[in-house]
């Protein structure tokens, strides 16, 4: 049975094993024993010991789980899953974003601009700071449903922002950079890391599955 590579490949995000869990409206110790039981979704781990999904592994992990929503067992789901030809993907499911605020703590305007023009376009509101200072303002006055934090906004005020945004209501947190600081990122509470300069469809996917599993989790729209 072939194991999935890991999210170690450049410019692809990386999820926690909360956030995946959160996406997937499953307990973390039940993706531990997929794991450790069927070995075909086997995430990297990092030098603290914390496992790190990639998103073609959290994409994995969505098919077992609508396999046994079907009915099957999750041995069966990963038996299917594992038959699956994997050049069959089609593109994810369109996301129900509706107009969903999106907090934008980038140091760099013209990166800040970037970003905001592809989440735009995909429907979301944006609202940029360009200081730790008024990231917090912002966050205050306006509460957004998700966070993207640039780890060297203010001089490296980055982890500091990540930690007291999950801190507060534990809003999704997106940490980008870079630099490689994907670790200190996870450790400070960003539940996906994305290194920059970011692709616009790895910034807007990750957007939306952490958004979907958020919102899931309020009651406001179903998990597609």
């Amino acid at each position: 049975m072939q194991q999935t590579r890991g999210p170690g490949q450049s410019g692809r995000p990386i999820y926690s094993i909360s956030a995946v869990a959160r996406m997937l409206s499953v307990p973390v110790a039940t993706l531990r024993t997929w794991e450790d039981r069927y070995a075909l979704v086997v995430p990297e781990r990092n030098a603290s010991g914390h496992r790190l999904y990639s998103r073609d592994q959290v994409e994995q992990l969505q098919f077992v789980r609508s396999r046994m929503a079907e009915g099957a067992s999750a041995a069966d789901a990963h038996r299917l899953l594992a038959e699956r030809d994997e050049d069959s993907r089609g593109p994810d499911p369109p996301g129900a974003a509706g107009r969903l605020l999106i907090l934008l703590a980038e140091r760099d305007p013209y990166s800040a601009e970037f970003q905001e023009y592809f989440l735009r376009t995909e429907g979301f509101e944006v609202d940029i700071s360009l200081t730790d200072r008024a990231a917090m303002e912002s966050f205050g006055r306006s509460s957004p449903s998700l966070v993207i934090v640039d780890l060297l906004i203010s001089g490296g005020s980055g982890l500091e922002l990540c930690r007291l945004f999950k801190e507060r209501d534990g809003v999704p947190v997106i940490a980008m950079s870079v630099l490689e600081s994907r670790d200190q990122a996870l450790e400070a509470g960003a539940d996906a890391f994305l290194p920059k300069p970011v692709e616009p469809l790895h910034l807007v996917s990750t957007v939306r599955d952490l958004l979907r599993s958020s919102a899931f989790l309020d009651g406001r729209v179903p998990v597609p």
